[in-house]
């Protein structure tokens, strides 16, 4: 399997620095982060808000994808993720996640659609890797 790469550069102290963020495929390129959007509201991406977005995005994907193994014909799952960014004495943590799903498919029932939507969640690739993964760091100073 493929292993995917983004990074990250930030310039100056936490509140009057900013940064930018890059991925492979150049979707994200020179995209600007700062502590006013991840602290306040701003007009530039955080970390959090990107953690959503790939929480969001894989479990709409292994929904889907549970659904369809099991023979039934999905046509669309929506999902949003909130979440949560508190200020703690430990410092700041990301506290919760909520995923707000709606799917539209066929042939399942309420109940049968809830016992997927759980499995999922507990399932999907992000959801697991926000349950601790191995971190591996490797620092240099330049």
């Amino acid at each position: 399997m493929p292993i995917r790469k983004a990074n990250a550069q930030w310039k100056g102290d936490l509140k009057s620095g900013n940064g930018t963020l890059n991925t492979e495929t150049k979707l994200l390129n020179e995209t600007l982060y700062d502590a006013g959007s991840r602290f306040e509201s701003g007009k530039t991406t955080n970390p959090e808000e990107l953690i959503g977005a790939a929480h969001a995005g894989c479990y709409s994907m292994a929904l889907a994808n549970a659904l369809s193994k099991d023979g039934f014909k999905v046509n669309s799952i929506d999902t949003e993720a909130k979440v949560h960014l508190e200020k703690l004495e430990s410092g700041f943590t990301i506290t919760k996640i909520e995923l707000d799903t709606v799917g539209e498919v066929a042939g399942i029932d309420k109940d049968k659609f809830q016992k997927y939507a759980e499995q999922t969640k507990t399932g999907c690739p992000v959801s697991k890797a926000l349950t601790g993964p191995m971190i591996i760091l490797n620092a240099k100073l330049k």
